[in-house]
């Protein structure tokens, strides 16, 4: 996710040279900097420098990253975005103290192709102009919006963090079906594809809502509709419900998790 932002910082105007990265992997770090011509350094060095800092990494090796940044960065006032799961700002608070700006930020995987939908939240430290930057940043890889409270950011985690991979897997489905009915790999690949992306374009766009867009496309008697009564027959709507609640609960214990740490 930090090559996806890093990339999409550079494609959106910021100068390769006013970004900085830190690694443990140095040899996955120097491929980074060779390709985009960043600068690399130690969390020391950067933290020396750098007016925001992006916490991109694992969740449970957050709390000793963070706990050593605090001590290198001391008595320096840097915009803070994390966009670890499960990690919320009164982890963050904890380990940066009470004063220290922070954005926590939920992601998704379109980020890499500049087409995320990212939710953040703002402590009370945070100015409005350190919101804009945030907004900034995140946004040069896709949509960006905020939310009103840390805890809603589980349920954004559920939704468009997490939300990718419940495509993913219908489409897998979809895939696999229209193979076994006769068409070839590739042909049912690109159908299902090129489907996906037209349909949540047309709902991105149209001035109808997403169930009149649906009952379009349902002509009574028609195919479309015995494929929808199938799914209705199935519970679908039910599945997507406690599919949802289940991954904002395990953001939930994720984070409790790492009170227990």
């Amino acid at each position: 996710m930090a090559n996806g932002l890093i990339r999409g910082l550079i494609a959106k105007g910021t100068k390769p040279e006013n970004i900085w990265a830190s690694d443990l992997d140095d040899s996955k770090l120097q491929l980074l900097a060779q390709d985009c011509k960043i600068q690399t350094g130690s969390n020391t060095n950067i933290a020396s420098k750098a007016n925001v800092i992006v916490l991109a990494v694992k969740p449970q090796v957050m709390r000793d990253a963070c706990k050593a940044l605090a001590a290198d960065l001391s008595d320096r006032k840097v915009l803070l975005v994390s966009i670890a799961a499960g990690i919320t700002t009164a982890h963050l608070e904890g380990w940066f103290g009470d004063s220290a700006a922070i954005v926590r930020c939920m992601p998704n995987t379109p980020a890499l192709v500049g087409m995320g939908a990212s939710g953040l939240f703002a402590n009370a430290k945070v100015t409005e102009e350190q919101k804009q930057l945030a907004q900034e940043v995140i946004s040069t890889v896709g949509f960006a919006t905020w939310v009103d409270a840390d805890s809603d950011i589980d349920i954004v985690t559920a939704i468009s963090g997490s939300g990718p991979a419940y495509f993913f897997l219908f489409m897998e489905a979809m895939q696999a079906t229209a193979k076994e009915m006769g068409l070839s790999e590739n042909l049912a690949r690109a159908l299902t594809y090129h489907t996906a992306a037209g349909a949540a374009a047309l709902a991105q766009y149209s001035e109808d809502d997403i169930a009149t867009l649906r009952r379009n496309v349902t002509s009574p008697g028609g195919t479309t509709e015995q494929a929808i009564l199938q799914f209705e027959e199935g519970n679908l709507r039910g599945l997507v419900t406690k599919a949802l609640q289940a991954a904002r609960t395990r953001s939930v214990e994720l984070a409790e998790e790492t009170d227990s740490t």
